[in-house]
Order: C-alpha cells, then structure tokens, then sequence
C-alpha cells in the first residue's frame, strides 16, 4: 500500500512540475493553440522562403514573427526542416523599438534555461529587457548553440555586411538597402527572409516586391491579418479605436492594408477569394479570349470561360512586350492548342481586341486587326471601351455583398492579378495609366457579355395559354 501511496505522490509531483513550467513556457501555451490564432498558424506552416505578415496593429503579427524566430533558433519549428547551430537577425527600425518590442517579444518566449549567454549593447545583462542586447546564444534542441542577433536600421546598411544567416525577420518595413543586403546574408545558407509589418509608408518597395510580387519570385509569400482575425482583442476596444480614425488609417491599422493618397480603383478585389487554383474547364463552359495589342507595349491576352451560372473564370493569359505579331499569333494559337479551346467553322481562333487594332498607320498598309486574320485569329475590334461604364462593370463582377462575386482568376494569371492590386486613381477623375494593359481586355470583355437579369418568374398555365392565343391571332392577321 506503501508503495502505490508513493508512486501516486510522485505522479503528481511530476504533473505539478510539468504544469510550472508551461506556466513558464510561452511557446508550449503557444503551440497548444493558447494564444495561437488561424492566420497565425498559416504564417508558420508556409514553406516558402520569403514570406511576410502583413497586419494592422495589435493584430499578432509581431507575435508571430518571435516565434518563429525562436522556433528557428531552438529547432523545434513544428512545420519545416530543422537545423542546429542557426544563426539569424532580428531587425528593428531602431534600438529603442528593438527594446521595446523585438527583444521584448523574443525574450518572452526563451525560457531561462534556454539561455546560455547574453551580450548587450548597454544595460546590465541580468536585466536584458531594460537595456539593449547584442546577441543571446541559444541552446539548441538538435545539440548545438544557436545565435539570435539584434539589428537596427538607424545603424546603417553598411553594419549588415559580412554574415551569413540562416534566417532575417524583419520587425516592420526595413529601408530597400537593408532589405537587398540581408537577403544577401541568407543567400548561400538557401536562408528565410520573414517580415511582419503595417504598411504605414503607402506604396513602397515592399508594396512592389512583395505584395504585387513583380520579379514573379516563386518563394515569396504574404497575408493579411486584421483585428478580426484575433480573438485575444477585447471588442470594446476595437470600437474605441476605429472611432477615432479616418478611413486611410483604418485600411493600414487595422486591416493591414497598403494604401496611396487616391485610392484603389477596385478595393473590392480580395485575393483569398477572387483568385483560385486552376482546374479543367468543360468545353461548354469556354466563351472568348480577349487582347489588348502591344509591340513594344506588352501584348496582354486572356482565355474566359463561363460556368453555368454565369460566373466568369479568367483561365489563362499570354503577356508580353517586345514581340511582333507573327510570335503572338503563334503563342495565342499554342495556348489554344494547350487548352483545346473552340474554333469557329473554318478552323479559326476568335477573339475579342482594342478597337485601336481597325487603325492602319503610316508604317504600314495593314492593321493589327488584318495583321492577326492573316495569321488565323479572327480578332473583332468593335468593343465598349468608356472607361467608367467598364470598371463599374468590372466593379460589379467582383462585388461580394451578395455573397460570393462572379468573376474568378486562376492564379496562373500572373499579370492580371499584379495589375488588379497595383490599380489606384489618379489626381484627377481618371486611373493612372500605367500597368494596365490586362486590366483593359477584361473591361472590353465583360463589357461585351449581356448584363444579367432577374430570373423571371415561372408562368401560370393560362398565362401561357393566354401568350399561345395572342400568337395565333397576330398570325392569322398578318397572312
């Protein structure tokens, strides 16, 4: 009896010193989902190299930036392939915010007897959290040591030299300079570069490198995380603070969103749910492809298709500049090809193009519009091209407050999803014209479709009778 007495009492003590030290362990709370939240965990599971948060304040996106670094720094990240000895940075924009937030952040989550070393900059280093840290020396869960250095952009460019790093997360928007030398630093390491930030500096060079992606770099990677997607933030509060801000800062505070001071010509586009994976069109379902020429412009062509319910999937794209119209003829007919799409009677591609296409100019006697019949693609030119009445249609199609929108985009469409994003109005009543050449043909194609109309109600047999009768009768009086 004895002996069970004893085994029960050191059951429990060892329970009771298990549970001590998940009260004392914020990364074990975290990955038992504590404080872990949906957006959150998609950060971490993505395995692309270069991946970002982009969140509104008090969203958790610094949250999850620490632990990934110190999942990284201890080897235990639950999602990727572990390493020991790891050496990476944490950059913050200056040493005072380093203190108060990065190394905040990071020290909270290291346990005590993780820790085997901390060197700081100033301050005492049994109270790192009120001075500045240098680097901490981490234990290693695979067997070695590894370092989490501390980075401010104030320091320059010139003192992010030299290294190289398994991993780089970036507290916020770094300057580009410091931004391209750190990717250096992971290069020959195959490193992670990883960013959480509120885009409050409007359409900068993280605006085009990673959000429109415009290199089309295949390891980066980003989302959004707004104050509703954490269920930690009191509701009273959010209430609070949305009233006391106009509705620019609401788009980057709150939403995490990039903004200029004219706007996005078509906010309600929202990636997560206009843009799909591909899948195989029915042949019924294949509708017209539409071009908007360009020789030392980009050519930008699309493949639409509609489904049964008249929604409309962007399938394919062919966008390029430089080229004549003999390689874009032969390219849209290979895609064509690829895609088994339909051809007219005579064995003919057709098309939707610029009305501009009709025009012959003084260097030569034919039009884009011949220049492409010659080549087996009959293109027709006579499209809606006001511009208003186009992006309301476009508008129209995306609008999900009825639930889901109408119109589609494989995410092979590169092209046109980047232009979409990057759309903002101009100083006057007019877009900027520049990148929109995708955006173009879908206008003229979604101006060419009938505007939808309310199913109509299914008739009475004596109305129908009553139509049958009236038929008859305009028949005998016109014999």
């Amino acid at each position: 009896m004895g002996d069970i007495v004893e085994k029960l009492r050191r059951i429990r003590a060892i329970e009771a010193e298990q549970n001590r030290r998940k009260e004392n362990d914020r990364l074990a709370r975290y990955n038992t989902g504590d404080t872990v939240h949906e957006k959150q965990v998609l950060f971490h599971k993505c395995k692309k190299r270069n991946r970002w948060v982009f969140g509104g304040n008090r969203s958790g996106k610094t949250e999850c930036g620490a632990v990934e670094a110190v999942y990284m720094a201890r080897g235990v990240h639950p999602y990727r392939e572990n390493r020991k000895n790891v050496q990476g940075w944490v950059v913050s924009l200056s040493q005072q915010v380093q203190r108060d937030v990065a190394q905040k952040k990071i020290l909270s989550y290291l346990r005590k007897d993780w820790i085997e070393e901390i060197v700081m900059l100033s301050g005492r280093k049994d109270a790192p959290e009120s001075g500045v840290i240098d680097f901490i020396r981490v234990k290693n869960a695979l067997g070695g040591t590894s370092v989490i250095g501390f980075k401010s952009c104030d320091q320059g460019r010139e003192k992010f030299q030299g290294t190289s790093l398994d991993f780089v997360w970036f507290d916020e928007e770094p300057p580009e300079d410091i931004y391209v030398e750190c990717r250096m630093r992971v290069l020959d390491k195959r490193g992670d570069i990883f960013g959480t930030m509120t885009p409050l500096k409007g359409l900068t060079f993280v605006y085009n490198e990673i959000y429109l992606n415009r290199s089309h770099n295949p390891e980066i990677w980003y989302e959004f995380i707004d104050w509703s997607d954490n269920p930690y933030l009191d509701a009273e509060e959010i209430a609070t603070l949305e009233g006391c801000m106009d509705e620019r800062a609401l788009q980057s505070r709150k939403y995490g969103r990039f903004g200029a001071s004219d706007g996005l010509v078509y906010p309600e586009f929202e990636e997560g749910i206009h843009v799909i994976e591909p899948f195989e069109i029915p042949k019924e379902w294949q509708d017209n492809i539409s071009i908007d020429p360009g020789l030392n412009n980009p050519l930008s062509a699309h493949w639409y298709a509609v489904d049964f319910d008249d929604n409309v999937y962007v399938v394919y794209e062919h966008y390029e500049a430089g080229k004549d119209i003999d390689y874009h003829a032969s390219e849209i007919k290979r895609i064509c090809e690829k895609l088994h799409w339909k051809k007219d009677r005579q064995g003919r591609v057709c098309a939707l193009i610029d009305s501009a296409a009709k025009q012959r100019t003084l260097s030569g006697v034919q039009s884009v519009a011949e220049l492409f019949y010659e080549r087996g693609i009959l293109v027709n030119p006579d499209v809606e091209k006001d511009l208003f009445s186009g992006i309301a249609r476009v508008k129209s199609y995306l609008n999900t407050k009825n639930g889901l929108p109408n119109i589609y985009i494989f995410n092979n469409c590169v092209r046109l999803i980047s232009e979409i994003k990057g759309y903002y109005w101009g100083n006057g009543d007019a877009p900027r014209k520049a990148d929109d050449h995708a955006l173009d043909e879908m206008r003229y194609y979604l101006m060419s479709r009938p505007k939808k109309t309310p199913l109509k109600a299914e008739k009475s047999v004596i109305q129908k009778d009553k139509e049958s009768m009236i038929r008859r009768l305009k028949g005998q009086r016109f014999r």
